[in-house]
């Protein structure tokens, strides 16, 4: 029988980085998979020779997201790319928070400026609607790793709006959040989630510091540990997953969550594009992921234009 060929799709600048990489990797070719590490922009790249192409670090891609998004479509033609199209597009953008919201989803306060408003009203108006909170965090909707996103102290008005006025210049949507500040001792809840069942959670640490810059890095360094979550942060993940628009279950999702102030958590974010799945975290992680993987991987025919051979 012919092992499938499975893409684990990177990017130059995470090369080494991706702690996931090597155990996914492992436990892939345990499995009886052909398994390879690939840059998304590599020229070279046959993607069609793959069964299963499967986005894991693609970290720079909001530095250039059309030429990003032009490639996801690319790749979908030729093979099977996980998660999906579809799913991609919808996730790569933080105003997806606005449909979950909707939907009933328990969501931290958000509000987006768009390229062209003026930053000064939507400062404004975001710290007359949060009246109570003492920070605030100004970071791009189309952002990956903490880069360009900032806690600023509620007094800091003056350099939250020159925040979100260097967004707005370089025609990039903005999103405002007041900074919940049970995040400093709780820190964030990520629950992952592979084709549906809760796998393993961890703990982050609190990464936005008061009126601290942002990264410069690829990504903003990160305290993990492992957590147990709690049943009314599985209430709230499980909630947020049945809210996506497009067919379930999807083979990966990571649900971030934090606290407000009366302790309810409540969505940051939802991860659904490249991320970290903190697989050294969790007995057995990789190995279920794999298994997810080579599942996807054979329940379809190869598509039509997958070459011979």
């Amino acid at each position: 029988m012919t092992k499938p060929m499975i893409a684990l799709v990177t990017a130059r600048a995470a090369r080494g980085t991706d702690y996931d990489m090597p155990p996914l990797l492992a436990a892939l070719r345990d499995a009886g998979a052909d398994a390879c590490e690939v840059d998304w922009d590599d020229d070279s790249a046959d993607w069609s020779c793959f069964d299963l192409v499967l986005l894991r670090s693609t970290w720079d891609y909001f530095e250039r997201l059309p030429e990003f998004l032009g490639w996801v479509e690319q790749v979908s033609r030729q093979t099977r790319l996980l998660n999906p199209l579809d799913v991609l597009r919808w996730n790569t953008d933080k105003h997806y928070l606005i449909p979950l919201a909707e939907a009933g989803v328990p969501v931290v306060p958000s509000a987006f400026v768009e390229p062209g408003a003026d930053a000064e009203r939507a400062i404004d108006a975001a710290l007359a609607a949060h009246p109570q909170a003492q920070d605030f965090v100004v970071k791009p909707a189309v952002g990956a790793g903490s880069r360009d996103a900032q806690r600023h102290v509620h007094s800091a008005r003056a350099a939250m709006i020159a925040h979100t006025q260097r967004l707005l210049d370089a025609s990039r949507s903005v999103l405002l959040q007041p900074y919940l500040a049970r995040v400093d001792e709780h820190g964030e809840t990520a629950l992952l989630f592979f084709e549906g069942e809760f796998s393993h959670a961890i703990r982050k640490g609190p990464l936005l510091k008061r009126n601290e810059g942002s990264t410069t890095s690829l990504y903003a360094e990160e305290a993990i540990t492992p957590r147990t979550p709690s049943a009314d942060e599985m209430a709230v993940a499980q909630r947020a997953l049945a809210a996506i628009p497009f067919p379930q279950p999807l083979p990966y999702a990571r649900v971030d969550l934090i606290r407000d102030d009366d302790g309810a958590p409540c969505l940051l974010e939802l991860e659904l594009v490249e991320p970290s799945v903190f697989l050294e975290y969790a007995d057995g992680a990789a190995a279920r992921f794999a298994a997810v993987i080579l599942q996807r991987a054979g329940d379809i025919p190869p598509p039509l234009t997958r070459r011979p051979g």
